[in-house]
């Protein structure tokens, strides 16, 4: 067992997250016990408390209480990716360069695990390592049930030039989703703004969103604003439609919670569109019935971003996961019905 150390964060280490920084220097800590140490205050920053997400900025003196030696970690501590899921992930490459990795994530996978989760993307990355010594780093976030574009950066520097422009807004994101009823304005802007739900029952309450109207948000304790674009590109009848979403902000579920709000949950999600949500088509809830799966109907379809290195935009596109394509071909709808950028007379 080491003693504490404290370790000041330096220039190339600045706006990481905590918990993936503390990863990166001990990678024989796994993600959980990094939650643990926050919640009980024996993780600090400044001699603050944080949280695993906290960013990082140079200068500060990250506070380190005694880790157990590489040695003696629990063989369920440590993530080894069969070959399988290492088959598994390097298929879902989508782009790949000196610098950057662009996934099409599955629907199902987390990202990044937790005390409860130990199959991630953040884990099956040691299989991405390709011909680099370190594994690529996550810089933004889907959600499980989310699939589509996911980035990852091959080298450090990467990853701080790709976190500070998303961070910084400088890259653009659009979605498609399938969602109950049809928006009506067909296009439209959606600016309420989000807080945590109370509580942190068996349900995870803790872990939904609540809309607040824009007027509210400041005044309300941890609220942030939220702004989400949207695009209603094809429609049956009043029942279902297919919309193209853009976040302008990035909050947790935003496009979920925002759907939901106006009365047009997107279909399968059943945290924001239960059967006690009532949406704008023929029914309640975000279930079609039918063939129509229950998975959740949204996908990270585009992303478009200046390459940290040639400063050059490039723009990646996934395919529709088999659940969303069964759907589509139900509907009598095809990808190619949709321009590459249904936003473009707005920007």
């Amino acid at each position: 067992m080491s003693g504490v150390q404290t370790i000041t964060i330096t220039a190339d280490e600045t706006d990481q997250r905590l918990d993936r920084w503390l990863r990166r220097r001990f990678p024989h800590v796994s993600q959980g016990r990094v939650e643990k140490m926050c919640r009980k205050g024996e993780l600090r920053v400044d001699g603050g408390r944080v949280k695993a997400s906290t960013r990082l900025e140079e200068g500060q003196q990250v506070r380190i209480p005694p880790l157990p030696e590489p040695g003696a970690v629990k063989a369920t501590d440590r993530i080894k990716v069969s070959d399988t899921d290492a088959r598994m992930i390097r298929d879902t490459v989508i782009y790949r360069d000196d610098h950057i990795i662009a996934l099409n994530k599955p629907p199902g996978l987390a990202v990044q695990g937790g005390s409860k989760q130990t199959r991630h993307v953040d884990g099956l990355a040691e299989a991405l390592r390709f011909d680099m010594d370190e594994k690529p780093r996550l810089v933004h976030r889907l959600d499980k049930d989310t699939s589509g574009v996911l980035l990852l950066a091959r080298t450090r520097t990467a990853a701080a030039a790709l976190t500070k422009a998303m961070r910084h807004r400088e890259t653009r994101k659009i979605y498609w989703a399938v969602v109950a009823g049809v928006p009506v304005p067909y296009l439209g802007e959606i600016k309420y703004g989000l807080v945590k739900a109370p509580g942190h029952g068996v349900k995870g309450e803790g872990e939904k969103m609540l809309c607040l109207h824009p007027r509210d948000a400041d005044a309300t304790p941890g609220a942030k604003r939220a702004i989400t674009q949207y695009a209603t590109l094809y429609r049956v009848a009043s029942r279902a439609a297919w919309v193209a979403l853009e976040p302008i902000t990035g909050r947790t579920h935003q496009l979920r919670a925002h759907m939901a709000e106006i009365g047009h949950p997107i279909i399968g999600d059943g945290k924001y569109g239960g059967s006690g949500q009532e949406n704008l088509g023929d029914g309640w809830g975000a279930q079609l019935g039918g063939v129509i799966s229950n998975k959740l109907h949204l996908h990270a379809r585009r992303m478009e971003f200046e390459h940290p290195t040639t400063r050059k935009t490039v723009t990646i596109t996934a395919d529709l996961p088999d659940h969303i394509r069964h759907t589509f071909d139900t509907l009598q709808w095809e990808p190619d019905f949709a321009a590459d950028d249904p936003f473009e007379s707005l920007t």
